[in-house]
């Protein structure tokens, strides 16, 4: 049988790497579209004040399922480096290092909140599971109590998907929250103890170029295998054949350049509502009506670019607290151990918000202002005024898990499956607050469904099951 034609929608990591694994396994000829210029999606990266950076903070964790990860390797070579994570929180006025150690936790740990955590942690046994629907905050309150909750899981979601706790889904909890209870809690900590750990414990895997090198070199080898790979096109159609079912026609521009492409399959990685609006024919009207009730949180990315060498010795700073705007500061130079250039470092500073509100109308300046003040407020000044300031800004950054998203995501999930030659996947497509080695596993999984020019809906409901367990790496 003659291999397939696979259209695959975005070049993100699940995108690019479908495209790869099918080219590898001669499973299918594939075209890919991407409407940005580069490879990478939100896990890509970029050229701007003499470094290269990422669209925020992203690792390759060692939690990479073995096989992608030896392909990583095998593509990167000595460019992907291993590096130990060194990163901080600022809880209650003082810092914690991240990942959690057990002498921080004994001697920086701010006392009263100490006691409460000890005090809750001995109430577990005497709390009852709260009647009625399950929230996100009464699964962490029931698991963790009421301190590690109040102090930085609550504030913490607030910053992240702009609801109150009581107003997101318990999966949210499940699915994000790694060390849900206090015998987790206390393992993770344990284990950064010599000798306690798993393998890669305390560390992750960097490309020497940014984290988009790894997107960039499956993108790289598919093309090699003879994929065809076109950036900046923008799909603006997408339409099936109503007489056989099995026929695709997707329409796409550039500027003002119009382009149509044929194919048997169609692979969308892209936000699952975008494709149930961009469908020909349009899907019946309460698939529609889902599309609009499922929501994903933006964010601005807000990168300064300050003259000195290093601004600290910390690759990541969190800030759970209401008292600042952004979540999380990275400096990309300490992910890569980079020197270059000598006399500056860049700073990430990452601010969720949405896409109609203040924050997100603000214009550069403002932004760059924003995150200097920011940074005053808790104790890290800017030694020196910025030299440059930008900002980057992701529409789609996390699907929001609100209280009972499960009904129309469902709706839409089940009018994609009954499509013949379709399959929605990757963290966009699943709707899937996932890391990058998940939306790996998700393409690796996907090809390993094609099966003699068929694709196996049974064996892909079995991976979705496996994808359900994913818990993000923090």
């Amino acid at each position: 049988m003659a291999e397939p034609h696979v259209l695959i929608l975005g070049g993100g990591p699940a995108g690019v790497g479908a495209a790869y694994q099918l080219r590898s396994t001669g499973r299918a000829r594939v075209t890919l579209l991407e409407q940005q210029e580069h490879l990478g999606g939100n896990a890509g990266s970029f050229e701007w004040g003499g470094q290269r950076l990422d669209y925020g903070s992203h690792r390759l964790h060692p939690a990479c399922d073995p096989d992608i990860l030896a392909d990583i390797k095998n593509l990167l070579g000595d460019d992907l480096r291993d590096r130990p994570r060194h990163g901080r929180i600022r809880l209650r006025g003082r810092w914690i290092r991240f990942p959690l150690r057990p002498m921080d936790l004994l001697f920086r740990l701010d006392p009263g909140f100490a006691a409460g955590v000890v005090a809750d942690a001995l109430r577990k046994p005497m709390r009852r599971q709260r009647q009625g629907d399950a929230t996100f905050a009464s699964v962490l309150s029931h698991s963790l109590g009421s301190t590690i909750s109040r102090d930085f899981y609550f504030p913490y979601a607030r910053k992240i998907w702009g609801l109150d706790p009581e107003a997101i889904s318990a999966n949210q909890a499940r699915r994000r929250v790694s060390a849900g209870s206090f015998g987790r809690l206390v393992l993770k900590v344990l284990r950064s103890l010599p000798g306690l750990g798993r393998p890669g414990e305390g560390r992750f895997y960097y490309p020497r170029r940014g984290f988009g090198q790894i997107t960039e070199a499956f993108g790289e080898a598919a093309d090699q295998l003879g994929a065809v790979l076109q950036l900046g096109w923008r799909v603006v159609e997408i339409h099936r054949s109503m007489e056989s079912g099995s026929s695709w026609r997707v329409v796409c521009e550039r500027g003002s350049e119009r382009r149509e492409h044929s194919a048997d399959v169609i692979w969308s990685s892209l936000p699952i509502s975008v494709l149930a609006r961009l469908t020909r024919p349009a899907p019946p009207p309460e698939v529609l009506q889902a599309a609009g009730q499922i929501r994903y949180r933006a964010m601005l990315l807000v990168y300064l670019r300050v003259p000195v060498p290093r601004f600290t010795e910390f690759d990541a700073h969190y800030f759970p607290g209401a008292d600042v705007s952004i979540t999380r500061l990275s400096e990309p130079k300490n992910y890569s151990a980079t020197t270059s250039p000598n006399g500056s470092t860049v700073l990430c500073a990452e601010l969720p918000c949405d896409r109609d509100d203040e924050v997100w109308a603000m214009d550069d300046e403002q932004l760059v202002k924003k995150v200097a003040e920011d940074l005053r407020r808790v104790g890290l000044p800017l030694q020196a005024p910025p030299e440059d300031g930008m900002v980057r800004r992701l529409p789609f950054a996390y699907p929001i898990y609100e209280s009972g998203y499960e009904v129309p995501f469902g709706t839409l999930d089940r009018w994609a499956d009954t499509i013949p030659n379709l399959l929605t996947f990757g963290r966009q497509g699943l709707f899937a607050h996932d890391n990058t080695h998940h939306a790996l596993a998700m393409a690796y999984a996907a090809v390993d469904c094609m099966r003699d020019g068929h694709f196996d809906r049974r064996r892909w409901a079995g991976y979705r099951e496996v994808f359900t367990s994913h818990v993000v790496e923090d």
